[in-house]
């Protein structure tokens, strides 16, 4: 089946979107009992309108989650590891102050910052770096690698797109595929690029019969 398309419907969980909820107020309230002048009330006019952002956004991010996260390759309880760390992860993007700014966009933000297993696909800037081993004995290129790429916006240089990076960074171009051959010396050679993982690894697989490249893989 196409990567591109969800294997499986997933329907959001309420006791994930209480832990959002839950650990974003935990967070905030940790901030506003250490700044003074840090008064939610002003600031949302009013702790009722505060805690509809907070369903906002953890609605928002599981309804999300359901969709671009593979939860097969979680290791963790979901709701659990959403109350220890969706708030922090919040915070680490917006001001306490400035809820009504989460977006979908922040959704991708905050999965990459937990590492989640984000799928990879066409629709989504995620980073992407797999090196894999030859099975073709003897071949010129000993490994293969496919690496997520994209071009700045001034001068047209190209630079890797790796985790940390900012996904949704104007002055450079949509991430794309690039595929590199690695021969016996470690020297890496850039074959080809594509604009899906899927193209990569259609490309490798010609050159490797056999290589063991992942379906459906995702960002971890």
């Amino acid at each position: 089946m196409d990567i591109e398309q969800k294997i499986t419907t997933i329907r959001p969980d309420p006791a994930a979107v209480f832990s959002c909820a839950l650990s974003l107020w935990q967070e905030i309230q940790m901030h506003a009992n250490n700044d003074r002048n840090l008064n939610l009330s002003d600031c949302y006019n009013g702790m009722d309108q505060f805690m509809r952002e907070l369903m906002r956004i953890a609605t928002l991010f599981e309804t999300w989650a359901c969709e671009h996260l593979n939860f097969n390759e979680l290791n963790d309880v979901w709701p659990y590891l959403l109350e220890d760390k969706f708030g922090e992860a919040c915070l680490d993007l917006l001001l306490p102050t400035a809820l009504a700014r989460f977006d979908e966009s922040d959704c991708l933000r905050v999965a990459l910052r937990l590492k989640l297993p984000v799928n990879i696909d066409s629709k989504l800037p995620v980073p992407f770096d797999l090196t894999l081993p030859n099975p073709v004995i003897n071949a010129g290129f000993r490994q293969f690698r496919i690496q997520t790429i994209r071009d700045s916006s001034e001068g047209g240089i190209t630079v890797p797109f790796v985790a940390g990076d900012e996904p949704f960074d104007e002055e450079f171009s949509i991430p794309y595929f690039g595929v590199y051959g690695i021969d016996a010396d470690g020297e890496l050679e850039h074959i080809a690029d594509r604009r899906t993982f899927l193209e990569a690894r259609d490309l490798v697989q010609k050159f490797a019969p056999g290589i063991e490249l992942p379906s459906s893989p995702t960002f971890s």
